[in-house]
């Protein structure tokens, strides 16, 4: 099915701020209960239409996520669709469409209907490298098949003069992903980037069955699947 062009479909998700923090009941544990639906209006306009009266501060809602409801291919999806995803993804649904999950989970479940396939890993990202990325990875690859040890009987170094913003962390795994590395050591004087290292790898898409291990993660090296990347 494909939309006409003056058709805007949309998912939203939104919550209340009586649930922003209502404890989950399901067999999950966590926190926040999330209305996910379809609209082809403008989101702010369907929401409101939601909620009729007014209370002294206005209408009390935030939404959470606005993304278009299209796929690649260019044909069109429903809530209903996000709904089952995230069913599949063991997240408990309330009355009509609120559920108990993370703005995040419904990100997944988003991608999991735009892909045609199961996310179980949860990945939200799809952005691709920028041209700058793209030459720093591409530099690195050709310096390092060069000048590979068995080549050259030494193991080469290669310097990335990244500033701020750069994106290292993505850059990295995709320099990994391009050498087939499987165990990738992170050395690091700044242990409050480890949350980075791992958001980075777990949440995009590029990277699906990579595994993250610190001293902090369930998952330890001895236990890690010896087929798969390991961070």
């Amino acid at each position: 099915m494909f939309f006409e062009a003056q058709i805007r479909p949309h998912i939203y998700a939104y919550t209340e701020p009586q649930f922003e923090k209502a404890p989950w009941t399901g067999a999950r544990s966590g926190k926040g209960i999330i209305k996910v639906g379809y609209t082809t209006k403008d989101v702010k306009e369907r929401i409101d239409e939601q909620f009729p009266v007014k209370g002294p501060h206005g209408k009390s809602y935030t939404i959470l996520l606005d993304e278009f409801a299209i796929r690649d291919d260019g044909t069109l999806f429903m809530d209903h669709d996000v709904h089952k995803a995230l069913k599949a993804m063991k997240v408990t649904r309330l009355e009509g469409e609120w559920f108990e999950c993370t703005v995040e989970e419904v990100q997944a479940a988003i991608l999991a209907v735009k892909r045609r396939k199961p996310n179980p890993e949860k990945k939200r990202n799809t952005f691709k490298m920028r041209p700058e990325q793209e030459r720093a990875v591409a530099l690195t690859e050709e310096y390092f098949k060069k000048n590979a040890y068995q080549n050259s009987g030494k193991t080469p170094h290669f310097l990335w003069n990244a500033k701020m913003r750069f994106g290292k962390t993505f850059t990295s795994y995709q320099l990994a992903k391009k050498m087939g590395w499987k165990k990738i050591l992170v050395l690091t004087f700044k242990p409050a980037v480890q949350s980075e290292w791992k958001k980075d790898l777990m949440g995009h898409i590029d990277f699906e069955g990579w595994q993250f291990v610190s001293k902090d993660t369930e998952l330890q090296f001895a236990d890690r699947d010896p087929n798969r990347p390991c961070v």
